[in-house]
C-alpha cells in the first residue's frame, strides 16, 4: 500500500498538471482572440481607405516610416509666411487672405411680373444690354481691379507643414481693415476708408455709378484638427475613398479621431499587453506541466515553450493575411524552440547529473 505522503505528492502533481494545462489553454485562447481582433480591425480599416490612422494629436513629429500614412494632427496653426496683397500693401497673420471687389451698378429685379431697376454694390460686372429696358441703365463694364485670393507661403500645424489645398479648406472668415497709411501713392489718391473697406466715392454714404468698393477677409487663426496624409514633413490630401471625398478633413477645435472619422472602426486596445499575458500564461502552464521532471524549476525552458506555443498559433493565423507578420511570429517560435531544446539538453547532459 502506498503511503499517505506518496498519495499526497501524486495528487499535487496531477493538480499542477491540470492547472498547467488550463493555463496553456488560457494562453492559446488569449493569443487567438487578440490576433483575430487585430486582423478584423485591419480588414475593417482597409474597407475605409487603407492603412490605419496615426493619431498624432498635438505632439506628433515627422519620422521615418510615416510616409503615406493618414494622420490626425491638432493645434493652433503657426503662420510662418503670412499672405499679403502687394497691390494694396495689406498683410495679415492668417492662412488665407481674400480681396473682394464690388462696383456700384444697375441691377434688374423682377418680382411678380413687374420689373424695376436699382443701383447697388455687386461683385461682378453686370451686362446691361440684356436688360428688358437697357436705356438709362447702362453699366460701366469690366472691373479695373479684380478680386483675388492669397495663401500663406508656409503654415505649420504642430510640427507639420500644411499644403495649399488644406489651407484653402480652413473655415471661417473675419473682416480685415486696411491701413490707409500703407497704401501705395496711386491708390491713396483714389481710395478712402469707409468702415473696413476702401471706396472710390467722394462721399462714401452716397456712391455714384461705377464707384468701386474693396474689402478683405481672412481666415481666423484658431485651434484646428486636420486629418490628412503625411508626405515627408507636410500634410497633403490623401487618396479619395469615394466620389466627392477631398482626401482630407479640416475641423475647428480639437476633435477626436472618431469625430473626424465616425465610420472608422475603433482600434483594439491593449494588444501588446494581451500578447504578453498570453505568453506568461503559456509559460507558467509549461512550468506546471513539468512539475515532476528535472525542468520543474527551469524558467528559461518554460519561457521557450511558452514562446513556441503562443508564436506558433499567431504565426499560423497570420499566414493567410500578412506573410511578413506570420514570418516574424514563426521566427519567434523557432527561437523559443531553440531555447527550450537547449535547456532540455542542459538538464539531461551527464554534467548536470
Amino acid at each position: 500500500m502506498r503511503s499517505r505522503h506518496t498519495m499526497k505528492h501524486t495528487g499535487l502533481a496531477w493538480a499542477s498538471r491540470l492547472a498547467g494545462a488550463a493555463l496553456l489553454l488560457v494562453g492559446l485562447g488569449l493569443i487567438a482572440w487578440n490576433e483575430r481582433r487585430v486582423m478584423d480591425y485591419g480588414t475593417a480599416v482597409a474597407r475605409h481607405g487603407g492603412a490605419a490612422v496615426l493619431d498624432l494629436g498635438a505632439n506628433g513629429r515627422p519620422s521615418a516610416g510615416q510616409y503615406g500614412s493618414l494622420t490626425r494632427v491638432t493645434g493652433v496653426p503657426k503662420i510662418i509666411d503670412a499672405p499679403r496683397d502687394a497691390d494694396f500693401n495689406v498683410r495679415v497673420e492668417s492662412t488665407v487672405l481674400v480681396r473682394h471687389v464690388e462696383m456700384y451698378q444697375w441691377r434688374e429685379i423682377t418680382v411678380g411680373g413687374v420689373t424695376h431697376y436699382e443701383v447697388d454694390w455687386v461683385d461682378r460686372p453686370i451686362d446691361a444690354s440684356a436688360f428688358a429696358k437697357p436705356a438709362g441703365h447702362v453699366n460701366p463694364g469690366a472691373f479695373p481691379i479684380q478680386g483675388r485670393q492669397f495663401e500663406a507661403g508656409e503654415v505649420r500645424l504642430g510640427h507639420f507643414r500644411l499644403s495649399t489645398p488644406i489651407l484653402r479648406a480652413f473655415p471661417g472668415r473675419v473682416d480685415v481693415a486696411p491701413d490707409e497709411k500703407k497704401l501705395p501713392a496711386n491708390f491713396a489718391a483714389t481710395f478712402q476708408r469707409a468702415g473696413d473697406a476702401l471706396v472710390t466715392s467722394a462721399r462714401p454714404d452716397n456712391p455714384r455709378l461705377g464707384d468701386l468698393r474693396i474689402s478683405w477677409e481672412a481666415v481666423p487663426v484658431q485651434s484646428m484638427t486636420v486629418l490628412a496624409r503625411i508626405d515627408g514633413d507636410t500634410l497633403v490630401p490623401g487618396t479619395p475613398v469615394r466620389e466627392g471625398d477631398a482626401g482630407f478633413d479640416v475641423q475647428v477645435g480639437v476633435r477626436s479621431l472618431l469625430d473626424v472619422m465616425p465610420v472608422l472602426p475603433q482600434a483594439p486596445g491593449g494588444v501588446t499587453w494581451v500578447r504578453l499575458a498570453a505568453f506568461l500564461a503559456a509559460s507558467l502552464g509549461a512550468l506546471l506541466l513539468a512539475c515532476t521532471s528535472r525542468l520543474r524549476r527551469d524558467v528559461l525552458f518554460a519561457a521557450g515553450t511558452g514562446a513556441v506555443i503562443v508564436a506558433s498559433v499567431a504565426g499560423v493565423m497570420w499566414m493567410a493575411g500578412d506573410a511578413m507578420a506570420a514570418s516574424v511570429w514563426l521566427l519567434v517560435a523557432v527561437l523559443g524552440a531553440g531555447l527550450a531544446i537547449w535547456r532540455v539538453q542542459q538538464q539531461t547532459s551527464p554534467a548536470s547529473n
